[in-house]
């Protein structure tokens, strides 16, 4: 009886990289860690805040990072400290390496489980700036906070005014016998026909081109060191991303149907 259960979401790289943005020129910034974990729980729509770039005749642009109240005012349980509002960025040129940044943008038709990664290059890095913050009473606190927060211990001895309850030893835990009991049933696969394993395997790359070793054991039912024997003969193993630790088919095997086939079925 077949199944009306839907089948998992299936995660499809494109192969294409997307160049557009590629001239484009970006900034590193190396931020502190107050600032980031602020960042990090920001609402979207939300100013994290502004540069003030000041140009003087014969010397370096001056460059300062005012935080937004938006930002400042981000607390939590965890998180109670009051970090200092303006930062200086220090500029570095970057002449000895390469530096870019990649994207990875997800997206999927509301009627379909399949969906499409892209991989896009946003831009070069052009220059490098370091973010530090401007001396003052509040920096200097929040610095001997965190010492103090570091040198905390992490274990504390806590004295029980209540009898604790104890427990009688047992011999093993059953998820481990669970586990055994799995280990051994999975031991006892017989090995069907190599032919038929191959046509189980045939159909299954029909409907996804990777696979990992896991769901194909699942597929065909048969001993993963038997499996693989099979799948070196007709497939290739991936050892790169996007599809990395997955098998496919060999080139001279594969033979996908093309979206109008899959269409009119």
């Amino acid at each position: 009886m077949a199944s009306n259960k839907p089948e998992k979401d299936v995660i499809v790289y494109e192969k294409d990289l997307d160049m557009s943005s590629s001239s484009r020129g970006v900034w590193l910034v190396k931020v502190p860690k107050y600032i980031s974990n602020k960042w990090n729980k920001c609402p979207e729509n939300v100013d994290a805040g502004r540069l003030k770039i000041t140009k003087t005749p014969g010397q370096k642009p001056q460059i300062k990072l005012i935080l937004s109240e938006a930002v400042l005012c981000l607390k939590d349980e965890e998180d109670k400290e009051d970090i200092p509002k303006e930062h200086i960025l220090n500029v570095s040129t970057i002449k000895e390496q390469t530096l870019a940044v990649f994207s990875q943008h997800t997206s999927a038709a509301s009627d379909s489980l399949i969906e499409t990664e892209k991989l896009g290059l946003e831009g070069k890095v052009v220059q490098r700036l370091e973010c530090k913050p401007q001396v003052s009473t509040k920096y200097m606190k929040l610095k001997l906070d965190s010492l103090i927060k570091a040198h905390k211990p992490r274990r504390t001895v806590i004295q029980m005014n209540t009898i604790v309850q104890s427990y009688k030893p047992v011999s093993d835990h059953k998820h481990n016998i669970e586990y055994e009991e799995k280990k051994k049933a999975e031991g006892k696969k017989s090995r069907d026909d190599k032919e038929k394993v191959n046509d189980m395997l045939f159909a299954a790359f029909e409907k996804h081109q990777y696979y990992n070793i896991k769901d194909l054991v699942k597929i065909t039912k048969q001993p993963v060191t038997y499996l693989k024997e099979i799948l070196k003969e007709i497939c290739v193993y991936n050892m790169k991303n996007p599809h990395k630790n997955t098998w496919e088919l060999k080139p001279e095997y594969r033979c996908y149907k093309s979206d109008d086939e899959s269409k009119k079925e």
